[in-house]
Order: C-alpha cells, then structure tokens, then sequence
C-alpha cells in the first residue's frame, strides 16, 4: 500500500511539473513562433548545463594546481 502511494504521489508531481510544458504544446503548436518558445526550454538547460561544466572544469584545474586532486595517494 504504501508503495503504492509512493508511486502514485511520483507520478502526481510529475504531471504538475510538466503542466506548462503540456500548455506550451497545445496553444502554441499552430503558431509561427512555437517552435521557439518551446525550443527555449531546450536552450536554458544547455545554457546552465554548460555553465555547470566550466565551474567543474575550473575547479578540478584549482585542485590539480594545489595538489589536492588526488588525496587518497
């Protein structure tokens, strides 16, 4: 039972967090500028994505240049 609700509640909060996604499909599917609109959702992963990435990379350089990288050995 329990697991049961768990799955249940998982599958409730999904359908709230894709409701502007649902929204965006079906209103703006027959206008010229949908394609980007719904696009930018895309692009603003990317974008922090890629903004995540230079932070690891620079990190990762700090640590290598302090000698810390590896501090099993």
């Amino acid at each position: 039972m329990i697991a049961s609700n768990i799955f249940r509640l998982i599958g409730d909060f999904f359908n709230w967090a894709f409701t502007p996604l649902e929204w965006m499909r079906l209103s703006l599917a027959k206008a010229d500028y949908g394609w980007w609109i719904s696009n930018s959702v895309s692009w603003m992963f990317i974008i922090v994505l890629l903004f995540l990435f230079r932070y690891w990379m620079k990190e990762s350089a700090r640590f290598k240049r302090e000698g810390i990288e590896d501090s099993s050995k």
